[in-house]
């Protein structure tokens, strides 16, 4: 059992399925008290009542005052994992981009907006921002979630840096491939580059419990990802490089 999370108030959204569901069975074997948010009201009762947690549906970026209560007050964990699978060029319609930035972006800013109070004036809390290796790299083929998950992983990065002395923790999960239903949509591009690699949901929640148990800001479930980011980095053009080639085989089973 993981001390820091044991009775602790939970919050996981987009935990209807896929890492979010994994994230929430997990936080509750390990003794915490688990709220499940989803879109999908029918998925959420179904975790929750899998898992003994309560279920709050809605939109994640409006759910944290019902969260709250139905922890009885507090919130010390908030997992903000919902997120949009944008894909598309620069040429993506306006409303594509706008969904992406509001989905994974500003739905953590909102969550944070309303849960730093509590957690400055106590000197304790805990972000958990599901983000994904396309926020310390990129993506092909999908240019809103790509931008957008840099904006997640940047938004996470300023929280650490900003409240870490006051108590608040941040973890910023950076997966690649994840069997889920959002891999299914990423299409070819997703085929190309994530599915060769991709690992189970539960996997993740290893990789985050790890990184809480070690106090890390930076989950890579895919630890090779350490590597490229290194070398984007150092050496942008050869990775740039690199990334264009990978670009030019897809462009090519199109």
């Amino acid at each position: 059992m993981v001390e820091a999370v044991q009775d602790a108030g939970v919050v996981v959204t987009g935990a209807g399925g896929g890492i979010g569901a994994a994230l929430a069975r997990r936080f509750a074997a390990e003794g915490a008290r688990v709220v499940v948010n989803d879109l999908d009201a029918a998925k959420a009762k179904a975790v929750a009542e899998e898992i003994g947690a309560i279920a709050v549906p809605g939109d994640a970026s409006a759910i944290v005052a019902e969260a709250r209560d139905a922890l009885g007050g507090t919130i010390d964990v908030y997992c903000a994992n919902a997120g949009l699978p944008s894909g598309g060029s620069e040429s993506a319609d306006e409303k594509v981009w706008a969904l992406a930035w509001d989905v994974n972006v500003m739905a953590h800013v909102r969550a944070a907006q309303e849960l730093l109070p509590a957690w400055l004036e106590r000197g304790s809390g805990r972000f958990v921002s599901t983000v994904s290796a396309a926020g310390l790299l990129t993506m092909i083929g999908a240019a809103p979630y790509s931008v957008t998950k840099h904006g997640a992983y940047a938004f996470a990065e300023w929280l650490s840096l900003t409240y870490r002395h006051r108590g608040v923790k941040v973890h910023a999960i950076c997966p690649q491939g994840v069997r889920t239903d959002m891999l299914d949509a990423t299409g070819s591009a997703g085929d190309l580059v994530l599915q060769p690699t991709a690992i189970e949901p539960d996997a993740v929640a290893d990789a985050l419990f790890a990184g809480i148990e070690e106090d890390r800001f930076l989950i890579l479930p895919h630890p090779e990802v350490a590597g490229y980011y290194q070398v984007r980095a150092a050496e942008p053009d050869r990775w740039l490089t690199n990334m264009n080639h990978i670009q030019q085989k897809w462009e090519a089973t199109r």
